[in-house]
């Protein structure tokens, strides 16, 4: 046998070891990879407790109240007394307005009642002022669209409080107060007592020529679902 013969023996069967060796060896098994833990979930879906009127009254109506309240000038006899927040704890009360408008705004998101059981609100008889919650209901159901409308519109309005009360201008509280002043009646001539709408645009029409308030709103201190002042 020659040299050259015995190289290539010895390399086939070199050859021959490593295939053999490899396929007996035992295949290592592959770990699975670990499962990602699940995303946290809320606890359950928001259950209202209150009906629109409800809330209303409760929460979104006395948060207002601190707006309104905070800026002012009345004007008698004795003169004229100009309200505005001076001190830190009139601060806070408007903070509270515009967070409790902010967040509690987007409460009227949650699929609720419109008013308490048996309150049809001021909806029988030839003059009805108000719609039933029966009327509201079809009304949003006809375009949802509008219903969130009005809701952004006075989330905002909570928002420029916010950011007024960081800034400390009461100066804009003004513009502030007009602005809820009208996301509040937009809403309420909307869905609670659309009739009167004609009404107010034509008494606002007749004050802004007697006096020239283009600003001036009526109806402001009228709580939504509620009497009209006497």
């Amino acid at each position: 046998m020659t040299a050259r013969q015995l190289i290539a023996l010895s390399t086939g069967v070199f050859a021959f070891a490593v295939v053999t060796s490899s396929c007996s060896a035992p295949k290592q098994s592959v770990a699975p990879a670990p499962t990602p833990p699940p995303a946290q979930q809320l606890w359950g879906d928001m259950k209202p407790v209150v009906s629109v009127k409800e809330l209303m009254r409760d929460m979104i109506d006395p948060a207002s109240d601190y707006v309104f309240d905070a800026i002012g000038s009345v004007s008698n006899k004795k003169g004229t007394v100009e309200t505005s927040p001076k001190t830190e704890a009139d601060w806070d009360k408007i903070r509270w307005g515009g967070v409790m408008l902010a967040e509690g705004a987007y409460l009227l998101k949650v699929q609720r009642p419109f008013a308490p059981p048996g309150d049809e609100n001021n909806s029988t008889g030839p003059d009805a002022e108000e719609l039933s919650p029966a009327q509201i209901k079809a009304k949003l159901e006809r375009d949802p669209v509008l219903w969130n409308a009005k809701i952004e519109a006075l989330r905002n309005v909570g928002l420029q409080v916010l950011d007024i009360v960081k800034r400390k201008d009461a100066k804009e509280l003004w513009d502030a107060s007009d602005n809820l002043d009208q996301a509040c009646e937009a809403c309420h001539l909307e869905y609670w007592y659309p009739n009167e709408k004609a009404y107010l645009q034509k008494l606002t029409k007749q004050l802004d020529e007697l006096y020239g308030l283009k600003a001036l709103h009526p109806d402001r201190t009228r709580t939504f679902g509620m009497e009209p002042p006497k």
